[in-house]
């Protein structure tokens, strides 16, 4: 394996690396909303989502939906690097997510900052901040994240990818 990076989190080779990029990439929720890794620090994750029209809701706007899902990735992402988590022993799952929404963007494309607050041997501590273009806070979230043994997934038929996060 090689060091960990802002490329490389885990310390995986860059076949592993690739491979989880392409898996995060490949979920349809995550797809569907356009997410993108800006920034991966050991305690601090960027992800971007475009304002666009998937993520609309029926009033046309920016649906909370899309905007919380934008904070559990990122902060999922965060809690993932600073826990005792290890793909193929554990799984990282989300345990509380609250989330304050506090105006519309402007701009095409709102940004998650998520800031690690306490990594304990379970449960990890995250908090987020959504932000426009112009650096307007649209949305605050606490996250708390645990983790757990490995899970069968929901999907009959499914193998589980014990090599892959569950983030």
């Amino acid at each position: 394996m090689s060091p960990a990076s802002d490329a490389n989190p885990y310390g995986f080779s860059d076949e592993e690396v690739a491979a989880l990029e392409a898996r995060f990439s490949s979920t349809p929720l995550h797809h569907l909303l356009g997410l993108e890794f800006e920034a991966r620090e050991e305690e601090r994750v960027v992800v971007a989502m475009p304002v666009r029209e998937e993520a609309f809701g029926s009033t046309g706007n920016l649906h909370g939906g899309a905007i919380a899902t934008l904070c559990d990735v990122a902060s999922a992402s965060v809690a993932a690097r600073a826990s005792s988590f290890v793909p193929g022993q554990n799984t990282l799952v989300t345990a509380d997510l609250h989330v304050r929404y506090l105006g519309r963007p402007k701009g095409d494309v709102v940004r998650a900052e998520a800031q690690l607050v306490r990594a304990g041997r379970q449960l990890v501590v995250v908090e987020c901040r959504v932000l426009d273009r112009e650096d307007r806070v649209i949305a605050v979230a606490d996250f708390a994240g645990m983790v757990v043994p490995l899970r069968q997934p929901l999907l009959p038929g499914a193998e589980p990818d014990r090599g892959a996060p569950e983030l």
